[in-house]
Order: structure tokens, then C-alpha cells, then sequence
């Protein structure tokens, strides 16, 4: 296991950036098509045989002990948020390139074949809507997504087609389930846990579910000097009420949490009562139930406070998916790679979304989180060290040489051909 490679591919494929004094990364830039090129050459220098689909994922396969066989697929997102750190997907992808470079520098070939992706996008920034890669290869791709306009007003269909991408092919970027055995994913926490119990890693065990809102608030502007506070219908001070709502309600309950991330008044005059106010809520838990409680429960608090101050009160929903739980009989087989290489046992949910998210409509799923300073992630400050990133390689790799799919529960041993 090569250390110091591991280190300097993440340090490289920060670079490609469209910022010099920051790194963003998104979906179909000339700088992500770059950071695909490079990860194609190291998937090729590791023995893989490369291709890209219709979406842009760059994809290398290992074969098996004969050629054709059911793979295992490992990777994680090659796109960033704005600002971005080194660490959030790239790690995934860069330490399973170098399970399978180890592999072939022994000339191993295991029982099934290996499949490593770079996803194209998972963040959504572009065009707000996230997993679009790991999507098309789940076949649970929205085509409606295609006309969806960034904010410079060009839509998702013409930027793949000035990119070399062809929308109307989508759907060839689509796995068949009896071709895969499972999907496993190595990321960094992105939440502070594991550092706080001196643990390098963990094993994960659902991925949150989330819904995207949006609400409005309609009062009636007014002159900021003339209305008296009593007759006002001020929306924002009516959207100041839902935000310390969607708090207190959220912080009821364990592993529940809301945001309130943006923001829009209108029509944003120092000396103008605002009359409308625009605001997201991102509401996530590990249970499905308790998340869909949660937000009727919201919307009726926010819809009588708003009654209280006479002010209309809509909200839509932009974006909803369920809880990914994480197959058991992965886990175990995690936790017994762990257990090999002397790490203590810790399971947890992740709270952030991840590619498994769609990849579980198509396979079971698994995850491995190591451990990052502060829980800091989405931001230049994201860190973490390099014994835990060789350790985390070593523990995939581990995962990867004992990989039993005969483990898998009845259904998933017969679609694997167990």
C-alpha cells in the first residue's frame, strides 16, 4: 500500500479547480473533465480497463479470475461544492484505485471482478440536483433533470452536449443488478464522532434520509417609517418565527435536525417592511417515519404562526429521498476487516447524503467513514492525516480480499448467482 501515493493523487486532483485560490469542481467544467482524465490514467497504470458512460463517470474494471464475472463496485463523487475540501469523495476514489493497484502489482484476481467509478456528480451544485451520476448508473436517472438551467441559464442537455455527452443515452449508463454484488464506498465522516472517541474509523449504518423544501412567506411591504409595528404584515419577522421553530422542533428529538440555509427578502430595502420571504428547509433523520412527523409538524407550527400575524403561508417540497440502510451482512464483513487490522468497532448514520443513496435501488450497499478534523467538511479546512488514510486502505483492501457474497441474504445471493 503506497502512503505517500494515496496523499499526493488527493493533493493532485485538488488542483483542478475553476478557482485559483479555491477548489470548485462541477458537474461537465473543463477542470472536472480534467480530474476524470487523470483518474482514468492512475485506474489504467492499476491495471483496469477504463471507459466512461453517458454521464461522464469514469469507470475501470478488474477482472476476476475469468473474465465477465459479477462485480464488486467501489468509488465515490469526483465533483465538489464551491470552496471545497480535498478530501470529500476524491478519498473514496483515490484509495479504491489503490486497493486495486495492490491487487495487480501481486497479480491477485479474486472470484469476482472489481469495478472502481469517479461519479460525475453528487453534489448538485450545478443544477441542483444531487447523485445525477450515481443515479444514471442505479437507472434511476430523472430525465425531466435535462432541462433544468444552471444559473447562467444553459440547461443540463446543453452542457452535456457541448461537454461530448449524449442526453439521449442515459439510460446505456445503467448496471444490470445480476452484474453487481454490491456496492462499498470509503468517505470521510464529515461530522465530528469518530474524532471525539479517538476512533479512526467507522462503519456506517444508514444514510439519512432528507427533504429539500421551499416555503413563502407574504406579508405586505410598507414604508419603514409610516406603518406602526401593530398594523405591519411583516414577512420576514413572520420567517424569523418558522426558522426558531424549525430549531426548537428538531432539536427535540435525537439524530433529528433541520436548516433553515437560505434566505430571500423581498423587496430588500433598508427602509422598506419586507412583504415577501423566501427560505429552504433541509430536514434529515435515520428514520423515515420520524422525518415525515417531524416536517408536519412544522408545517403546522409555521402555518399558525403565520396565521397569527396575517400572513400567507405556502411551501413545496423540491427534493425527498428516503433512508439507504446499509446491508448487515456487508457491515459484519467490514467490521471483520477492521477487526484484522486491531480497530475498535464503532457503528453510526451518517447524516450527509452519499452516492449510496441512489446506488441502493440497484445493490446492496455499504460504508466506511474515517475520522476527519473538527467533523469539518464542504470547506477548505477539511482535513485529515495520512496514517488513518493508509489505514482505511488497508481495511478496504481487507474488506475486498475476504469479500463473500455468498453471505448476502437468500434474494441477493440468487441475483448474484451465489
Amino acid at each position: 500500500m503506497n502512503a505517500s501515493r494515496i496523499w499526493n493523487r488527493c493533493e493532485e486532483l485538488a488542483r483542478f479547480s475553476e478557482q485559483a485560490d479555491a477548489l470548485t469542481r462541477i458537474f461537465l467544467s473543463p477542470q472536472q473533465a480534467q480530474a476524470s482524465a487523470c483518474v482514468a490514467a492512475w485506474m489504467t497504470e492499476a491495471g483496469m480497463q477504463v471507459r466512461s458512460d453517458a454521464l461522464g463517470n469514469v469507470i475501470g474494471r478488474y477482472e476476476g479470475m475469468q473474465p465477465g464475472l459479477p462485480c464488486l463496485l467501489l468509488g465515490s463523487h469526483l465533483d465538489t461544492v464551491r470552496n471545497a475540501g480535498k478530501y470529500d469523495g476524491m478519498l473514496g476514489v483515490v484509495v479504491a484505485i489503490e486497493c486495486v493497484a495492490d491487487l495487480h502489482a501481486r497479480a491477485q484476481r479474486l472470484p469476482f471482478a472489481i469495478e472502481v467509478i469517479g461519479f460525475s456528480d453528487e453534489e448538485g451544485v450545478r443544477f441542483g440536483s444531487t447523485l445525477l451520476g450515481s443515479r444514471a448508473v442505479a437507472g434511476n436517472f430523472d430525465l425531466a433533470a435535462l432541462d433544468v438551467r444552471d444559473r447562467d441559464g444553459v440547461s443540463m442537455r446543453e452542457a452535456m452536449l457541448a461537454a461530448g455527452l449524449d442526453p439521449t443515452k442515459i439510460g446505456t449508463a445503467a448496471y444490470r443488478a445480476a452484474d453487481v454484488l454490491a456496492y462499498a464506498e470509503l468517505h470521510i465522516e464529515q461530522g465530528p464522532v469518530l474524532e471525539a472517541e479517538g476512533l479512526a474509523l467507522g462503519v456506517v449504518t444508514a444514510i439519512n434520509g432528507f427533504s429539500r423544501r421551499r416555503v413563502t412567506l407574504r406579508g405586505r411591504a410598507g414604508h419603514a417609517g409610516t406603518v406602526p409595528m401593530g398594523l405591519r404584515r411583516d414577512a420576514l419577522a413572520a420567517a424569523a418565527d418558522c426558522v426558531l421553530l424549525i430549531e426548537r422542533l428538531a432539536s427535540a428529538e435525537p439524530d433529528l435536525v433541520g436548516t433553515v440555509g437560505r434566505l430571500e427578502t423581498l423587496p430588500g430595502a433598508i427602509n422598506v417592511i419586507p412583504g415577501e420571504v423566501r427560505f429552504t428547509m433541509d430536514v434529515r433523520a435515520p428514520d423515515d417515519a420520524q422525518r415525515l412527523r417531524a416536517i408536519a409538524a412544522m408545517d403546522a407550527g409555521m402555518r399558525a404562526l403565520c396565521q397569527a400575524r396575517n400572513i400567507e403561508f405556502a411551501v413545496e417540497t423540491l427534493q425527498q429521498t428516503p433512508v439507504a440502510r446499509c446491508a448487515p451482512w456487508l457491515m459484519q464483513q467490514l467490521e471483520q476487516a477492521m477487526r484484522d487490522h486491531g480497530c475498535a468497532l464503532r457503528r453510526l448514520p451518517s447524516g450527509a447524503g452519499h452516492d449510496g443513496m441512489a446506488m441502493v435501488d440497484l445493490t446492496d450497499i455499504c460504508m466506511l467513514f474515517v475520522r476527519c478534523k473538527g467533523g469539518v467538511s464542504h470547506h477548505p479546512d477539511e482535513a485529515i492525516t495520512a496514517a488513518d488514510a493508509v489505514l482505511s486502505a488497508q481495511v478496504l483492501l481487507r474488506f475486498i480480499e475476504q469479500f463473500n457474497p455468498a453471505l448476502a441474504d437468500d434474494g441477493n445471493a440468487l441475483k448474484a448467482g451465489a
